[in-house]
Order: structure tokens, then C-alpha cells, then sequence
């Protein structure tokens, strides 16, 4: 007999998923084999979604708009020339501490791999690695990073002209979207909800990463450990890669805390960052940004590593604003799948029939310590008197 719980059933139901996962992983292809193109595409677009509500306020005050677009323009291109200045900074500290720790790094290198061999770790891997490691390796690696992200001149080029169109374009979007809004209503809908959700996760991250960098900079300056500003601009960038960034920033400090200070610099380092972490990232964040980032925090890791492995170490720092973007297309801009949005994050509803199951379980202890308190066991029906 059919029950309210049965689902119509699709003989094409198997050929649709693994079409679905073969479409997936051609396009998870394809987005790999345009890395370079597509990374600094979408960073554009999601600096022109934040940088948008200045151009609303200009044209409200009735600032013309070409000059309202050159002001937004302006406006970011002064931001990248800033961070850029502060990368090349904290590089140029870097390679000039690295000789400076040099022998000192070799040696702790070398007690860790005698401390591994200690517990049982002997592997000749690790005692080769320990001989040979050099540290000036590390600036050849940071520098590739930094190549990466924001050497390249082919990626700046492309990021200033998208950044320069989608600026020009994005004053006739409102008119645009109003053509839109009869014909697909959910979709415009969700196009604007995407937009604010990405503009909101992006702004708040970026000032709480800055408070965060500004805060970790003065504390590793008063703890003395070396390097103070690098770590704290690398504080900030981490701030954007979520659950990961966290341990990537903390790293750095330890060590050369440890160099300088000993354990007590290293047990100090830990707690500051994570009393900072924890108030900024696990408070005041998700009280700020809301339900703008409604993905669970298994998904959330995960498109952090996914990403990154698709576009490169970009993909990492837009991993949210790229997941967004995806069920934007797969599922807010299909009433179909609305089902499937408490699988990705959306708990409001959950967290209210979790809360009527915990108070149920609440009370039926309850009255099973009230029977027992009353010397009536429990499920035993109480006796009949003549």
C-alpha cells in the first residue's frame, strides 16, 4: 500500500545521476583546462558585486554615470595597488629573515626528525629531506605562490580590463533585471540574492581579516617574533579560506616563535590566535554575515580543497562566492530542488524540529524519573482500586 513517505518512481532515475556526474566532472575538466582565464574572470566579478552599492550611491546623489564608474574603477584599483605594496613588503621581510634563521631552522629541522625517529618514525624519507632541507627554498616557494595569485601579468591585465567592463556593464543591470523579473521571476530573485550574499560574505571576511591581521601583527610585535608584519598580512589573506586558512596563518608564528622565545612564545602565539580566531571567525562573523553562507561546514571544507585543486591557490580564497555561484545555477534557480536545501546548509527548519525532539526526549526522562521516584515502574499501568 502507498504511504505519504513514497517517492513517484523514475525508470530513468540511475542514467539521470551518472549523466548529471558525467556533466559534472566535463565541466570540473573544462573549468581546470581555462584556470588561468577563469580565476581572474570571476575575481573581477565578484570585486564589481561588492564595489556595485558605491555606484548606487553616487548615481542616488546624481553623480553622472561614467563618472560613477570611474570612481568604482578608481576606487578598487587603489585597494589592489595597496595590497599588492603590502605583499611585496612582507616578501622582501621575508627574504631578508630567512638568512637570517637559517641555521637555526636546519637544527630544528634536524630534532624534529630525531624526535620521529624516538617514537618509531625511522624512515629514511624523512633523515634525506632533514640533510638536504635548505630554507631558501622557502622564498622560491612563496614566490610561486605570490606568482599565482598576483604576479602574473597576463592575470592583472585580465582582472583590470573584466573589472573595467563589468563596471561599465553593471549600470544597466537594474533596468536589466527589471526586463527579466515578469518572464523568470525566481531567477532574477536569486541572481539579486547572490549578489548580496556574495557582497555581504566578501566585505564582512575582508574587515574582520583586516582587525584580524592588525590584531595578530601588534600581538607577535609585543611577543617579539620575528617577522610581526608578514604574518599578520598573511593572517588577513588566510581569513578568506575557511577552516583551513586558520592552521595555514598559525604556522609561520609558532616557528619562528619557537626560534626565538622557546615553548613559552609558542604556547603564547597558540593562545592569542585562537582567542582572536575564535572571536572573530566563530562570534562576531556568523552573527554579521547571517544567512548569507547557508553551507554546511562539511561542504564548506570541501570546496576549499575542491576549488583550489580546480583554478589553484585563487580558487581557494573565492571558494565560497564559487560554491554560491553553483547552487545558484543547480538549485536556487529551480523550485525542483528545493528539497534538497537542508542538505546544504539551510538548518533553520532542522534546528526547529531538532529543538521540539530534544524537549520530547527532555520530558519523557523526565516522567521516567518521576515513576521512579514514585516507586511505580516504568510502562506499568497503576492499580485499580475497588
Amino acid at each position: 500500500m502507498a504511504t505519504a513517505f513514497d517517492e513517484p518512481e523514475n525508470p530513468h532515475r540511475n542514467a539521470y545521476i551518472l549523466i548529471g556526474l558525467g556533466g559534472a566532472a566535463v565541466a570540473t575538466f573544462g573549468l581546470a583546462a581555462i584556470a588561468g582565464i577563469f580565476g581572474p574572470v570571476f575575481f573581477a566579478l565578484v570585486l564589481t558585486i561588492c564595489v556595485h552599492p558605491l555606484r548606487i550611491a553616487l548615481e542616488k546623489r546624481g553623480v553622472p554615470r561614467g563618472l560613477a564608474t570611474g570612481s568604482v574603477i578608481t576606487a578598487v584599483t587603489l585597494l589592489l595597488v595597496a595590497f599588492g605594496w603590502a605583499v611585496a613588503v612582507a616578501f622582501t621581510q621575508f627574504v631578508d629573515l630567512i638568512p637570517q634563521f637559517k641555521d637555526q631552522i636546519v637544527a630544528a629541522v634536524h630534532d624534529f626528525a630525531a624526535w620521529l625517529s624516538t617514537i618509531g618514525i625511522n624512515a629514511d624519507e624523512i633523515h634525506d629531506v632533514a640533510s638536504s632541507f635548505d630554507p631558501s627554498t622557502l622564498v622560491d616557494f612563496l614566490g610561486g605562490v605570490i606568482g599565482g595569485l598576483t604576479g602574473s601579468i597576463t592575470l592583472l591585465v585580465i582582472v583590470f580590463t573584466m573589472l573595467l567592463l563589468m563596471a561599465m556593464d553593471a549600470g544597466l543591470l537594474p533596468t536589466v533585471l527589471k526586463q527579466l523579473f515578469p518572464v523568470r521571476p525566481l531567477t532574477v530573485g536569486s541572481l539579486v540574492a547572490y549578489g548580496t550574499n556574495v557582497r555581504r560574505y566578501m566585505v564582512v571576511t575582508t574587515v574582520l581579516g583586516l582587525a584580524q591581521g592588525l590584531v595578530n601583527w601588534i600581538a607577535l610585535l609585543i611577543l617579539q617574533v620575528p617577522g610581526a608584519f608578514i604574518w599578520g598580512l598573511l593572517a588577513f589573506v588566510c581569513s578568506f579560506i575557511p577552516n583551513i586558512g586558520y592552521f595555514i596563518a598559525i604556522i609561520p608564528p609558532i616557528i619562528f616563535g619557537g626560534l626565538v622565545g622557546g615553548w613559552p612564545t609558542v604556547i603564547a602565539v597558540i593562545i592569542v590566535y585562537g582567542v582572536i580566531n575564535g572571536v572573530i571567525q566563530s562570534v562576531i562573523q556568523p552573527r554579521v554575515v547571517g544567512k548569507a553562507v547557508n553551507l554546511s561546514q562539511t561542504i564548506t571544507f570541501f570546496s576549499v580543497l575542491f576549488w583550489a585543486v580546480v583554478i589553484g591557490p585563487i580558487g581557494a580564497i573565492l571558494a565560497i562566492p564559487l560554491t554560491l555561484l553553483v547552487r545558484l545555477m543547480l538549485v536556487d534557480t529551480n523550485p525542483a530542488m528545493a528539497w534538497i536545501r537542508p542538505v546544504l546548509g539551510e538548518f533553520d527548519e532542522t534546528k526547529v524540529i531538532m529543538a521540539q525532539f530534544d524537549a520530547e526526549a527532555k520530558a519523557e526522562r523526565k516522567a521516567r524519573k518521576a515513576e521512579k521516584a514514585g516507586g511505580v515502574p516504568s510502562g506499568t499501568p497503576p492499580a485499580s482500586t475497588a
